[in-house]
């Protein structure tokens, strides 16, 4: 952990000459002259001297001076003498309280400060304005510590100043390296930092001209100086095979190798495994298939499903016993625990466990003996569940689907009927029927289901966009999925019943500020509907506009007026899924809060109680859902970078895109045929002067009226690509009233009246009444 703390220690009263007026902002040095023993009340122009300054500088020492006084820091006043603060002003400045927060830098340098303990829903109006010199030497990413400004009566934003770093997000950065007038620099990807860094002895790393490297920030920039940094790793030529995963690997500091003492572990457990069955329930002989996608590589999860007696369905649900592979506090487990997660990037995967564990002797192969946490639960004929067991047992897959043969085979059972094991076959049948009652039975109970389109990337050899697909939701991908989600309710109900505390899977409703804006702007698109704070009326509603014109609007707004899902231990239930109890149990292969749970039926099974120390539970499920996010945000930032690429061959293009965003200064669309996400930015939409409706999340024309809002269908062109700043901006051509070749996306809405058009008509009606005033007063 890296701090800076400003420093007021005494400086002698003339500095002229060093090199710290173009190292350390201009206030630190003012206040470091006027705090220093020898100090004597001098004018502005006397302290330019002493610090040395030029005369180009002499206004903005001015404004520094007046800025510092205002904050209280300094007294500027009779004859222009700038002297030490007085007590009073001391001690108010003393007085602001201090923020502590997260940083983020905008694109211009300036920042906001989100404070820690915000909500995950609440809006940008709780984020501090950080203007562009008080931003000190903060990254995004930073904690940071900030003094309020006193507001100003104009003003309705807090402004504020950084005075403290508390914790570095990262030291080292990946840029592209330049060399300019034989100078070395690195200009980081992103807009994280605006103007190169200068590198020093890049020769000792041989890095060339173009390549992008990894390097460690020595200083890092402010307004006044643009920091320094040292090269610790170059990856290769910009646009060779491979390198831009690699940079975003280095970016989001991925683990993407296993220590060899992790590796050793995973080798000596390998060594022990003899596939004996021993103390474990017996399941070899029963029939249990998997179904994955094609690209699999992992298995985690296998279904078995018989009809019993009385009618009543019991469904097993088997899944990889990882826990008997990791050992809680083995090296192993460390770090698993650490990576939190594997990452799916387009064209490789970061494993949370090594590849001995996760691909082979805990993946249910199919024909393998293999151990597995099995989930027996009982359901009624019309799917309630009445009963619930847990085993340790040891399973032998029959088969191996994929997504698409069971599709295959849900269309047209007969022809499957020679190719398969009459168990088998049966047992596809049985899986189909208990999903769909299942399926139905959680809908109707208020579980909300929004479907916009899952749109895959297409590679080549050399890891280069060739094309896109949408991956489709199919009906066999709704079996798995009805199933896991039984499962992870009945571990949670389980484990709730026993009175522990556990790692939930928590999805908190709502901000009800949001379902009111929400119930506006669905009321605007011309739905009628009541509040939206009933989750039965978000149901209704997304029902209502199934396969419609406004559907895609629809959808995308309920997804922004919800909060992000994460794991922790407390009661809070999870609302999209109204499920009061839920957690999740179905992968531990790749997510550690399923290793956690597992651990949790071991020990019960065991007959003891397992640790559930709440406090370690809300810090481990805050660092799993951090690591969550940090895999989410590579895989998408990994993708928006190879779609860069390739729309950075193809100006001028135009492509269909839907609407993804609104703000006060332009549109983000996103492409209907390949998900690049890029910007309309308000000044290049020429054809009007447009407003901004927060409400309604759309910007309109005052002349013509032309309106533009989320889930509109737009026609665009590919205007500018800047793949190191990570930027896609297009130029809007029209809105389109339905995509080629399928039906409306958009509801054609009545024309506008402008603002020009809206006073005529006004005066004219003003005018009326009047004559009609006169003429029954006449």
């Amino acid at each position: 952990m890296l701090k800076r703390r400003i420093d007021f220690s005494p400086v002698p009263a003339t500095i002229a000459g060093m090199n710290e007026t173009e190292t350390i902002d201009l206030p630190e040095l003012i206040l470091r002259l006027v705090h220093s023993p020898d100090y004597q009340p001098v004018k502005p122009k006397v302290i330019a001297k002493q610090l040395g300054l030029p005369k180009e500088r002499a206004r903005e020492l001015r404004k520094a001076v007046k800025r510092l006084a205002r904050e209280g820091k300094i007294s500027y006043g009779e004859n222009h003498l700038v002297k030490r603060p007085a007590a009073g002003a001391e001690a108010i400045k003393a007085d602001r309280p201090l923020i502590t927060g997260e940083f983020r830098r905008a694109a211009k340098g300036y920042g906001f400060v989100r404070p820690i303990g915000t909500p995950a829903s609440a809006g940008r109006e709780q984020d501090i304005f950080i203007p562009l010199r008080r931003t000190a030497d903060a990254s995004t990413g930073d904690i940071v510590k900030v003094r309020l400004k006193p507001p100003r009566r104009d003003e309705t934003k807090q402004n504020g100043s950084i005075v403290e770093i508390v914790e570095r997000e990262t030291n080292q950065f990946v840029g592209m390296y330049l060399e300019r007038n034989a100078q070395a620099f690195v200009q980081i990807d992103g807009n994280i930092v605006a103007e190169p860094v200068p590198v020093g002895d890049p020769g000792a790393k041989n890095a060339m001209e173009g390549d992008k490297v990894v390097i460690e920030m020595i200083r890092f920039p402010t307004h006044l100086h643009p920091g320094e940094g040292v090269i610790v790793e170059v990856l290769g030529a910009r646009g060779a095979p491979g390198v831009d995963t690699l940079s975003i690997i280095r970016e989001f500091n991925l683990p993407d190798r296993f220590p060899l003492h992790v590796m050793d572990t995973a080798r000596a457990q390998a060594e022990r495994f003899d596939e004996s069955i021993g103390d474990r329930l017996d399941l070899t002989g029963e029939t249990i298939i998997t179904i994955d996608p094609k690209d699999a590589r992992d298995f985690d999860d296998a279904i078995s499903l018989e009809r019993l007696e009385n009618g009543d369905w019991r469904l097993g649900v088997h899944i990889a016993d990882v826990a008997h592979f990791v050992p809680a506090g083995s090296p192993l487990d460390l770090d698993a625990r650490d990576r939190g997660t594997s990452v799916y990037l387009p064209d490789r995967v970061l494993p949370m466990l090594p590849e001995l564990i996760c691909n082979g002797l805990a993946s249910l192969q199919p024909d393998k003996v293999r151990y597995a946490k099995t989930a027996f639960i009982e359901f009624t004929a019309e799917g309630a569940p009445v009963a619930a067991d847990f085993h340790n047992s040891a399973i032998r897959s029959k088969r191996r689907f994929s997504y698409e043969e069971v599709d295959e085979f849900l269309a047209d059972p007969q022809r499957w009927k020679t190719k398969l094991a009459s168990g088998v076959f049966a047992l596809l049948g049985r899986m189909h029927e208990l999903a769909m009652i299942l399926r139905r039975r959680r809908l109707a109970g208020g579980s909300i289901e929004l479907t916009l389109p899952e749109i895959k990337i297409d590679l080549d050899k050399k890891g280069r966009v060739s094309g896109a697909h949408v991956v489709p939701h199919t009906v066999s991908h709704q079996i798995i999925e009805e199933f896991m989600l039984a499962a992870n309710e009945a571990v949670a109900q389980h484990l709730n019943d026993k009175g522990l505390n556990f790692l939930r899977r928590v999805h908190q409703p709502p901000d009800p500020r949001k379902l009111q804006a929400l119930t506006e702007f669905v009321r605007e698109l011309g739905i009628d509907c009541e509040s939206l704070q009933s989750r039965f009326e978000i149901k209704r509603v997304v029902e209502l506009v199934k396969g419609e014109p406004r559907e895609q609007a629809v959808h995308y707004a309920v997804l922004r007026s919800m909060q992000k899902a994460v794991y922790g231990p407390q009661e809070e239930g999870h609302y999209a899924l109204h499920s009061k109890h839920y957690c999740h149990f179905t992968s531990p292969i790749r997510r550690y809060p399923d290793l956690i749970v597992h651990r949790m039926l071991d020990a019960l099974a065991r007959g003891t109680r397992p640790p559930d120390d709440f406090d370690y539970l809300a810090t481990l499920g805050q660092h799993c859902s951090e690591r969550e996010q940090r895999a989410d945000a590579a895989e998408r930032e990994l993708v928006k970078v190879k779609l860069l690429t390739f729309l950075s061959t193809r100006i001028g293009e135009p492509m269909e895109a839907v609407i993804t965003g609104v703000e006060e200064f332009g549109l983000f669309a996103q492409g209907i045929e390949l998900p690049a996400e890029g910007m309309i930015r308000i000044d290049a939409m020429s054809d009007d002067f447009y407003r901004y409706d927060r409400q309604t999340h759309s910007l309109t024309g005052y002349r013509h009226g032309h309106s533009y809002r989320l889930g509109d269908l737009v026609q665009v062109e590919i205007a500018h690509v800047d793949i190191g700043r990570r930027e896609l901006d297009f130029r809007l051509v029209r809105r389109l009233d339905h995509p080629s070749g399928s039906k409306s996306l958009t509801a054609p809405r009545p024309r506008t009246k402008s603002v020009r058009e809206k006073k005529k008509t006004a005066l004219k009606r003003s005018a009326a009444k009047r004559t009609t005033k006169r003429r029954r007063n006449g």
